[in-house]
């Protein structure tokens, strides 16, 4: 066993470990506490440890210190060999344990080694990938700045050379749509080498800018050729101008553009000829329309037609009827103002009046020439704004026709006597106004205010003669000894009537007449006037030829009138008055028609006065007709009634004589 223990000791002294030092060791080192040992403190020591449990069981037993030490002594060496022992015995597990960590510590320091060159390659590759990036970065600015310049510069050929194909449509090309896309695309590069301050100082420039301007010299000449050539058009006759300018010339609007930009002094010559051609056309065809109106004019009034001057009624009843149609309306207004009703009508077609032989006052010819003035002046205005730009060229057109019309109006105002007319043709100028403002077109806006400012002289000269007619008038001249009212006074009351009425609804402060609010309930009241004694005067004049049929059918004709009466109607009662009203109604009808011609001048309220009597004549020989149907025994009478149509047939005929 002993020598198996050494072989063990020995084996195990090769190994590295050497039990008696390693037992010599803690002897010395057990010798060394006890040769440090101190005293000092122990009694503090002894206190801290009186309550000890060990502590108080050895003192208990009383047992002595120093055994008790060496027993503990003992003790630990036993424990401490002890342990050797197991040290010994798991020696070989602990030599395997420490050949695993010297292996592990190997495999370790090859991994530190392998780690160690991959965190260099990494670091390497991580400078590459910097290095790749920050070259990436600068191919992507360096390919951002070259699309850039090739987007110039492909802008920049695009804008200067001169495709093979835009040669041919400008010099050969015909002047139509594709031709003006052509155009556009010529005043581009145009513009462009003009304006850019770079291209200028180009060398592609100095190769393409002499082509460039022979396009432009050929394309301005086709240009101007082509459109001077629709100018002519224009003087063709019988064109019709407003449907070739929005047909035709319209659709070439931006030729005119193309000439404005790139040769101003031949856009100056196609505006002048433009103007010249508008100007002639238009002052011919506005010369023609009034040689024409002139033919329809129905004079109305003369220098000696005025409210005081003497004029025996024989001397109107001796001359035709259309000339007394016409006089009558030297002081009244009567149908003439339904011409205001039709200021927006059609302007007259001459030819179409002449043939059918119809004059017309001329307040009617000047709303017709005006009304044309309006359209041809509105559709050349909107036209020359479109086609060329410029308002300013409506104006130097429009000096020809305004002057041809100004000519024909001053002479036909210096002669005008008719102030009843000169007041419509201020309203009508009124209208017109308005018309043009609601059409948004201020081209003639100072020619009304002009023509507006001629007519309101005149027609306070002309008012001024009626005036002063009367002031100067000789009394003895004028008198007449007659029931019926003086022509001084009808005249002075019909025209009185008809400038009121003109301004009641539009008066403007410059007749001070009774032309406003009141003006027009006046005009009422004596309308109601005019009425009620219309309406009594027709009952006189029936009353004085048919007295005894008004009687008759006011008293007893009636039903309820029969119903009530003690003594109905017979046929010896009905018999006198039927045949009565047979054999001489035509004849009464004739003596009234004489008596309404003889008592009233105004025809027109002549008309409606007999107009009014014969309707109430009717009625009156209705009612007795009806009558006459419900006597007993009537039917006898009806060989001698006269019928219902006929004596409407003779009102109408009546009524045609006016």
């Amino acid at each position: 066993m002993e020598t198996n223990s050494t072989v063990e000791v020995h084996d195990n002294q090769k190994q590295g470990f050497d039990l008696g030092v390693f037992v010599g060791d803690l002897a010395l080192d057990e010798d060394a506490s006890s040769d440090d040992a101190s005293l000092d403190g122990l009694e503090e020591e002894l206190d801290e440890c009186k309550d000890d449990d060990e502590v108080k069981n050895i003192l208990a037993k009383g047992t002595k210190l120093r055994e008790y030490t060496k027993g503990v002594e003992n003790n630990v060496r036993k424990v401490e060999l002890d342990s050797i022992q197991d040290y010994i015995r798991e020696s070989e597990n602990l030599v395997l344990l420490h050949d695993q960590i010297r292996d592990c510590d190997n495999i370790l320091s090859q991994m530190e080694t392998l780690l160690s060159g991959f965190q260099a390659e990494i670091g390497s590759i991580s400078s590459e990938i910097k290095i790749l990036q920050e070259k990436s970065m600068d191919m992507g600015l360096k390919l951002k700045n070259r699309k850039a310049a090739e987007s110039k510069l492909s802008k920049f050929v695009e804008d200067i050379i001169v495709p093979p194909r835009m040669v041919d449509i400008i010099v050969d090309g015909e002047v139509n749509e594709e031709y003006m896309r052509t155009l556009e695309i010529l005043s581009k590069k145009l513009k462009f080498v003009a304006v850019d301050s770079m291209v200028k100082s180009s060398q592609a420039l100095k190769d393409v800018q002499p082509e460039l301007e022979r396009l432009r010299q050929k394309a301005v000449s086709k240009v101007f050729e082509f459109i001077i050539q629709k100018l002519y058009a224009l003087r063709k006759p019988k064109t019709n101008i407003q449907i070739l300018q929005q047909s035709v010339l319209l659709k070439y609007k931006y030729l005119i553009l193309f000439l404005k930009e790139h040769s101003k002094e031949i856009y100056a010559e196609v505006r002048a000829a433009y103007i010249d051609t508008m100007n002639k056309v238009l002052s011919a065809h506005f010369r023609a329309y009034i040689q024409a109106l002139e033919k329809l004019q129905l004079d109305i009034a003369s220098a000696t037609d005025l409210i005081g001057v003497e004029t025996r009624s024989a001397s109107l009843f001796s001359r035709g009827k259309e000339t007394l149609k016409s006089r009558s309306s030297v002081f009244a207004l009567g149908e003439r103002i339904n011409i205001l009703k039709e200021i927006d009508q059609p302007a007259l077609i001459p030819h179409i009046a002449e043939a059918n032989s119809l004059k017309y006052p001329y307040e009617v010819l000047f709303r017709s020439l005006h009304k044309l003035l309006m359209d041809t002046a509105t559709s050349e205005y909107l036209f020359c704004d479109d086609f060329f730009g410029e308002e300013s060229i409506f104006h130097e057109i429009f000096t020809g026709p305004f002057q041809v019309i100004d000519d024909h109006f001053n002479t036909v105002l210096s002669n005008s006597y008719d102030a009843i007319g000169l007041m419509i043709m201020i309203r009508i100028i009124h209208q017109h106004q308005l018309i043009m403002f609601r059409r948004r077109v201020p081209c003639l806006d100072s020619y009304l205010d002009k023509v507006n400012m001629s007519l309101w002289p005149r027609f306070k000269m002309v008012f001024d003669l009626h005036l002063n007619s009367l002031r100067n008038a000789n009394i003895k001249a004028l008198w007449e000894d007659d029931v019926h009212p003086h022509y001084v006074m009808r005249r002075y009351a019909e025209f009185t009537a008809s400038l009121v009425h003109l301004n009641v609804e539009s008066g403007d402060g410059q007749v001070t007449q009774e032309a406003g609010t009141e003006g027009g309930k006046a005009q009422l009241h004596f309308e109601e006037l005019l009425k009620s004694s219309i309406a009594i005067y027709v009952e006189e004049l029936l009353l004085e030829h048919f007295s005894d049929l008004i009687k008759f059918v006011k008293t007893r004709a009636s039903e309820e009138t029969a119903a009530t009466s003690a003594e109905k109607p017979t046929v010896s009662d009905a018999e006198p008055l039927v045949k009565d009203f047979a054999s001489r109604w035509k004849a009464a009808i004739e003596l009234m028609h004489k008596d309404v011609i003889t008592s009233f001048s105004n025809f027109l309220c002549g008309m409606e006065i007999l107009k009014a009597a014969l309707t109430q004549l009717l009625l009156y020989y209705t009612r007795l007709s009806e009558c006459v149907k419900r006597i007993s025994g009537g039917s006898a009478l009806n060989k001698d009634l006269v019928s219902i149509s006929s004596i409407l047939y003779e009102i109408k005929k009546y009524s045609r004589t006016f």
